[in-house]
């Protein structure tokens, strides 16, 4: 969903007409004045505590629906009948986000670093390193400014970690059932060789002999550190020189075939732990850690309880995320326009809009609008947490994310 605002009227046009009234009929009395021109900037439509929801985000948002899925094939009434179902939605999901952003910050939740981590991805997957055309290319693919890019980034994570503190950890999956699935759904959990990897590269810069050397030298000194006990993550995020360093040097998982031959021969016979020599690669030095290795064959139990608990968990998270938002409604500051309907609506609760006499008008400026506009629901999966469950049950598990390989230079080419 874009948080782009539509606009009716040409505030230019405003500017412009009060200058030349001012400067070549100052001598109008007011009662020869004309009506001053009213136009519509932006109309609010919802109001959820100190936060507000436009009848162009509405609309933007219907249509982003309808492009999705004629993009998946529908077209004519059987399309129209899908936008209207999920259209019917898009003011519930719109009230979910802000009350969820509005509840982290009430928690103080802080996830700058989560954020800084994520636009650090995109950027790597983006291939442009001067920040400048990497904020124009945010714009050209999103449709928004980088500012609103990262602020709906940010929303993101705090509708994750309030779904996850307030209802995953409350969420208690038995440890029999837990192994009732696993011993009823074995052959889901066989699985390949895989590793899991994070990375330092030293630059070499233009390969002359001397940075060559140079960036050799600096390599070795980090090996040393890291398997005499420092951190691989602290190294990785201070002195590595790929856009990894953002996200402590995570690269991702890896099954055979996946990487350069002579990265492959080294890291798929080491365990846990190992820490390679650097190796070198066209722009640099390679340093890899491997952070798990995984062998070929029937998983155990204990290395896919999180992900069973994650699965059992699903049908009884919906229910208790609805149940806590219908919460959230309840003693929240709510007002809806007429002929608009929130269908997660709390029962029995009085949203209805007052008098605009008692008021402020329900049309504001441009600035006003930028100033509080939020960015839409993004329905993503909340993560969940693990903790304070007895000893014979496990809490819903989060769900897991594939990491995103941040470097060109280990895959195989």
């Amino acid at each position: 969903m874009s948080p782009r605002l539509w606009f009716a009227g040409s505030l230019a046009g405003v500017l412009s007409a009060c200058f030349v009234s001012a400067v070549f009929a100052p001598a109008l009395f007011a009662a020869d004045r004309p009506e001053p021109e009213v136009h519509v900037i932006e109309e609010i439509v919802a109001k959820v505590n100190g936060d507000i929801i436009t009848r162009g985000e509405l609309t933007k948002e219907r249509e982003e629906i309808q492009a999705d899925l004629a993009q998946q094939g529908l077209t004519g009434p059987a399309l129209q009948t899908a936008v209207d179902k999920r259209a019917a939605d898009a003011l519930r999901d719109q009230i979910d986000q802000l009350l969820l952003v509005q509840k982290g910050k009430e928690l103080s939740i802080n996830v700058d670093a989560d954020v800084n981590r994520r636009v650090a991805e995109v950027q790597s997957q983006s291939k442009i390193s001067d920040p400048d055309k990497f904020h124009d290319w945010v714009r050209q693919q999103s449709g928004m400014t980088f500012e609103d890019f990262k602020q709906q980034i940010k929303n993101q994570f705090l509708t994750q970690r309030v779904i996850s503190e307030e209802v995953y950890r409350n969420v208690i999956i038995p440890k029999a059932d837990i192994e009732k699935y696993y011993n009823e759904h074995k052959t889901d959990f066989v699985r390949e060789e895989r590793v899991a990897l994070r990375e330092i590269l030293v630059s070499s810069g233009d390969n002359s002999a001397d940075k060559v050397a140079a960036a050799e030298k600096k390599a070795k000194g980090l090996v040393d550190r890291a398997r005499k006990g420092e951190k691989f993550t602290d190294l990785a995020r201070q002195y590595s020189d790929a856009a990894t360093a953002a996200q402590d040097g995570e690269l991702g998982s890896f099954k055979p075939g996946d990487l350069r031959k002579e990265i492959e021969e080294v890291v798929f016979k080491q365990t846990k732990g190992f820490v390679t020599d650097p190796i070198r690669t066209p722009g640099g030095f390679e340093i890899l850690r491997v952070e798990e290795h995984l062998a070929a064959g029937q998983a155990a139990l204990d290395e896919v309880s999180g992900q069973i608990s994650n699965i059992l968990s699903e049908p009884r998270v919906g229910p208790k995320v609805r149940e806590y938002l219908t919460g959230l409604r309840q003693r929240a500051f709510l007002e809806i326009k007429p002929g608009l309907v929130d269908s997660g609506a709390a029962p029995g609760k009085d949203t209805s809009w007052q008098d605009a006499l008692q008021l402020k008008p329900s049309t504001t400026t441009k600035e006003a609008v930028t100033a509080a506009s939020r960015k839409k629901f993004l329905k993503v999966i909340p993560l969940g947490r693990r903790g304070g469950a007895s000893s014979d049950q496990a809490p819903a598990a989060p769900a897991n994310s594939t990491p995103v390989s941040g470097t060109p230079v280990t895959p195989k080419s």
